[in-house]
Parts: C-alpha cells; structure tokens; sequence
C-alpha cells in the first residue's frame, strides 16, 4: 500500500528544443506531446510521441532534446521509481 507519493516533474533550468530551419522557414507551428519514462535516477529512460505537432521535424527535435533532459523521479513512501510522464512541447512563431 502506498503511504505517500509524489509525480515525476522535470527540470525548468532544462534546454528547450530548438526550432528547426526548415521548419522556422515554412512557418511550422505546433506542440508536441512526448511520454517520457522517467528513471529512479531522474533520466529519460524512454521518449515516445504520445500526440504529433503535425510536424516531423518540430516532433523529433522535441524528441531528441527532451532524451537529455534531467527530472526529479516520482517516488513512492520517500523513494525514487520509475514512471511515465507526459510533458507538451510547444512551437510557436513569434510575430514581431
């Protein structure tokens, strides 16, 4: 039985993807939602694309970056386990 727990999160000072090029230059928008697997040692076990962006190249930098991510494991009774999490992604175009 569980006495306490707590969800995965994931780390503000981590880098955001970049947009790519091609993607900035045919006005691709949109957000990406990744499944992580969290690790108890607070790694990307696994990314998966739970829900495109509509787009390939926003979806796999999305994908690429968030695998070197750092997260705070979930835990269970004060100890680190292994989850999955969802974390949205999103691209957007500034308008200057």
């Amino acid at each position: 039985m569980r006495t306490s727990a707590s969800e995965a999160s994931y780390a503000a000072t981590n880098r955001t993807p970049p947009y790519p090029r091609i993607a900035l230059s045919n006005g691709d928008e949109g957000t990406v939602i990744l499944r992580v697997l969290v690790t108890a040692e607070g790694t990307a076990g696994a990314v998966e694309i739970a829900k495109t962006s509509g787009h390939t190249l926003l979806d796999e930098s999305a994908r690429r970056t968030v695998l070197s991510w750092r997260f705070k494991p979930a835990t269970v009774d004060g100890k680190p386990v292994a989850e999955w999490y969802q974390v949205p992604i999103p691209f957007k175009l500034q308008n200057n």
